[in-house]
């Protein structure tokens, strides 16, 4: 059900897995992708990183556009090892998107999505996060995948909305928050939009 906003909606996101989940809340909205340098701004605790990049994204936008609602999003792909954590951004070229469905075959893994609306009377930050467990993947399955370009722009080198479905083993919690975009709890969080 599309819900009704007394402000012209912004998504601070190129991403076309954001888009394609926004638009069944909000059928309309403008696309403006946020100028942040996301290296700079990440933090040993994933939650941290994915809210405070999404805010910071939010808050780039709502500067050039103020009499709009802007949604910003971050996703973050983390596993804990020894007490600290490992975040695996986009990766920077194909030997990196190999070196981390390497580090997650066989093995569960956080995916931390924090969403930040900022509108001219307000503004509210959350996150959401799932576990994912790969099955065991050898060599060859994760080059042929890489091979493909899917990961390559995707936080972790995976898309589970497409190929590496196939290296689900298990998922506890929500698919959208995964693909990058938590949809009950922005649902929630826009009908306070006032």
């Amino acid at each position: 059900m599309a819900l009704r906003l007394k402000y012209p909606v912004i998504l601070a996101s190129a991403s076309p897995r954001r888009q394609e989940l926004l638009k069944r809340l909000i059928p309309e909205f403008a696309v403006v992708p946020a100028e942040v340098d996301e290296e700079a701004h990440t933090h040993e605790d994933p939650y941290v990183t994915a809210q405070g990049l999404a805010r910071r994204k939010a808050f780039e936008v709502f500067e050039r556009h103020p009499n709009s609602l802007v949604i910003g999003g971050d996703t973050v792909v983390a596993f804990e090892e020894a007490g600290s954590w490992t975040q695996l951004a986009k990766p920077t070229d194909v030997d990196d998107a190999v070196r981390m469905l390497t580090l997650l075959a066989g093995r569960t893994h956080l995916v931390v999505t924090g969403m930040a609306l900022r509108w001219p009377r307000g503004m509210h930050a959350f996150t959401a996060a799932s576990n994912v467990t790969f099955r065991p993947l050898n060599d060859a399955e994760i080059r042929a995948y890489v091979a493909t370009g899917e990961p390559m722009d995707k936080a972790g080198a995976y898309g589970i909305q497409g190929m590496a479905k196939g290296f689900l083993e298990r998922l506890e919690g929500s698919v959208d928050t995964v693909i990058g975009m938590p949809i009950e709890p922005l649902e929630e969080a826009l009908k306070d939009v006032k």
